[in-house]
């Protein structure tokens, strides 16, 4: 028995299913989002009669999927009838038809170069009766005011907002086209007190306008009652005109209408819904509030074949009858509505402790986080740990972990199988169950030579620093404040990292740029602070500290919780000081990671060279974390 029809619509009939509401989109569909350009093209390939391709829908009314309408962008929510049929592909094409085909035909949209646009759209009645080339320029944007000028505003140079300056321009509005009686009537008026326009008038109605306006358009109706797995492989494998959906809008197209679900609640499961609950939790706590719901779909998929996985070893299974623990695309896609209701609530739950843990770390923000990959793995490992996430044995040794991860630079690339390695390893091992040391840790290690190429906001081991400078046993303080740099302070002192010795007396003094911009020249300093300290040498500025209500003696004390010897900046030795502050980020990379940094920068040597191995590594291409890090399997 076949599942679907393949019907065939006038543009017409088209513009009316949607207008009146009989026509509507799912409502996790795509925002509109087509160009300028695009656009006009699209109706240069109905004006030539050429198809446009096929676009698909959903019967509405079954039992086995149910999606929530909306209507197509550029329709009012007022009067319209319940939906016959769901836009499944071809949301774009259709979308511009009925933007710059009925009512005032204005567009909203951009330029190549995303620019805000509101464009209407003409045709040039003598060039649509050309040849291929004419026709391609028969159709032309024009803006919504129907007014183009020149000489920067001064000059008129096209005016088309009456019906008469139309006429005596030639440019027909798009809307009219396509409505048989309204554009007979438009072209009465274009030929009416030019007899030469009388053959243009004819050949246009008799060609280009009945052509337009029979025009029709293929399409693929499935049944109403398809199965819910065959509408999602239809959103995977058919989206032509727009962009590929995420594994997050797939999933939404899986879990509509699940039958158990409704027989148990009497309403459609949407997830649209249940992440607006997990983004309430998110939104509280800004270091997470940047979190992907893909971000949060690859930690449930790794709960879920974790727990399966589990389930099969405890009843003896082997080889090929024990799941593999996955974040990949296609095992979060095959997860069941069920299982996704048993770990989701779980997981949001565990939220506000995986912000507790990244704020004892001091990252205050979601742009402090150096790789938001790793921000899952800590998620999955706290939804399985529980309460005891948060004992002080276990939190210290997932602190050796996460240091790892982030100074050891791991969690930049491919991550899907790192997260299920995590998921596995780390709870027993956090918990003192295991005595296998983790993967992550074996793997990483920290160069000392790195330090001197860590200058870029955007790397991981530079966001890592800064934070871990900020997490010592003995609290940092600010040097002229008097105020701990935690939790609470961090906002409202404005705290960012800063140069200890500034840029400004560095560029005179002729300190080389790897060395000014190196991590070991920063340090997190309030706002205030930062002002006091100008472009002078430190041997200059701390006189200003001193002279703030603190005695020299406290100001060095507050210094030195910063990992500097403040004898260096009183003396503006940078030489002395970049040696010593080396060594000291060294001791606090190694105490934090719980192993040993490779030793491959002459730590004996006063020369100013930079180090065989300073050079800043490549970055990798892919999706963008909320972390601001690479990582290019996230794309999902």
């Amino acid at each position: 028995m076949s599942t679907f029809q393949t019907p065939q619509y006038t543009i017409v009939e088209l513009l009316n299913k949607a207008q009146c509401g009989e026509l509507q989109l799912p409502d996790f569909q795509r925002p509109y989002r087509w160009d300028d350009e695009r656009i006009r093209s699209l109706l240069v390939t109905i004006l030539r009669g050429h198809p446009m391709g096929v676009i698909m829908t959903l019967k509405t009314g079954g039992h086995n999927v149910r999606f929530k309408p909306r209507p197509i962008t550029g329709i009012g929510h007022e009067g319209l009838k319940e939906p016959e049929l769901l836009l499944l592909d071809g949301q774009q094409r259709t979308t511009s038809m009925v933007q710059a085909l009925t009512g005032d035909g204005v567009v909203d949209t951009e330029d190549a170069r995303h620019h805000k646009l509101r464009r209407r759209y003409f045709v040039d009645v003598v060039k649509a009766l050309g040849d291929v080339r004419e026709q391609e320029d028969a159709v032309v944007s024009l803006p919504d005011s129907g007014i183009v000028t020149g000489n920067i505003g001064r000059d008129v140079v096209l005016d088309v907002t009456t019906e008469e300056k139309q006429h005596a321009a030639g440019l027909m509005p798009a809307t009219v086209l396509f409505d048989s009686a309204r554009c007979f009537a438009w072209m009465m008026g274009y030929q009416q007190g030019a007899p030469e326009r009388m053959a243009v008038t004819q050949q246009f109605l008799s060609t280009v306008a009945q052509s337009v306006q029979t025009y029709k358009v293929s399409a693929i109706e499935l049944d109403k009652d398809i199965s819910k797995d065959a509408v999602a492989t239809v959103f995977e494998k058919v989206n032509t005109g727009g962009l590929r959906l995420d594994v997050f809008e797939l999933l939404t197209a899986t879990f509509a209408g699940d039958g158990a679900y409704f027989k148990e609640t009497g309403e459609d499961f949407r997830l649209a819904e249940d992440w607006a609950r997990t983004e309430e939790v998110l939104h509280k706590y800004p270091v997470l509030k940047e979190m992907r719901s893909t971000d949060f779909l690859m930690a449930v998929s790794v709960l879920i074949t974790l727990s399966k996985r589990r389930t099969a070893l405890a009843a003896g299974k082997t080889g090929k009858q024990v799941p593999q623990t996955s974040a990949r695309r296609e095992d979060i896609l095959s997860m069941s509505l069920d299982d996704y209701r048993t770990w989701a609530p779980q997981l949001r739950d565990a939220l506000p402790r995986v912000a507790r843990h990244l704020r004892d770390l001091h990252i205050h923000e979601s742009r402090g986080i150096p790789y938001s990959s790793q921000v899952v793995s800590l998620m999955i490992v706290t939804t399985l740990l529980g309460e005891r996430a948060e004992e002080h044995a276990v939190r210290a040794r997932l602190n050796q972990w996460f240091w790892c991860g982030v100074l050891g630079e791991l969690y930049g690339s491919t991550i899907t199988t790192q997260l299920a390695k995590d998921a596995e390893q780390l709870p027993d091992w956090s918990l003192a169950k295991s005595s296998t040391t983790p993967e992550a840790i074996i793997r990483a290690s920290f160069a000392e030579s790195r330090l001197g190429s860590l200058r870029s906001r955007q790397s991981a081991a530079y966001k890592g620093l800064y934070a871990l400078i900020m997490a010592q046993q003995t609290p940092v303080k600010d040097w002229m404040l008097d105020q701990k740099l935690d939790f609470q302070s961090y906002d409202e002192l404005q705290v960012d990292i800063h140069h200890v010795f500034p840029k400004k007396w560095c560029e005179d003094n002729a300190i080389e740029y790897w060395r000014r911009e190196s991590i070991i020249n920063k340090t997190p300093l309030a706002k205030k602070t930062n002002i006091r300290l100008r472009g002078d040498s430190p041997a200059v500025y701390i006189d200003r500290l001193d002279a703030k209500g603190l005695s020299a003696e406290q100001v060095d004390a507050q210094i030195a919780t910063h990992a500097i010897d403040p004898a260096f900046l009183r003396a503006g030795d940078f030489d002395g000081y970049f040696q010593d502050r080396r060594r000291r980020l060294v001791d606090l990379i190694e105490s934090a990671m719980g192993k040993s940094v490779v030793r491959d920068w002459d730590v004996d040597s006063e020369s100013t060279d930079a180090p065989a191995n300073f050079n800043e590594p490549a970055a990798s291409t892919g999706g963008v974390s909320i972390g601001g890090e690479p990582t290019p399997d996230r794309t999902l």
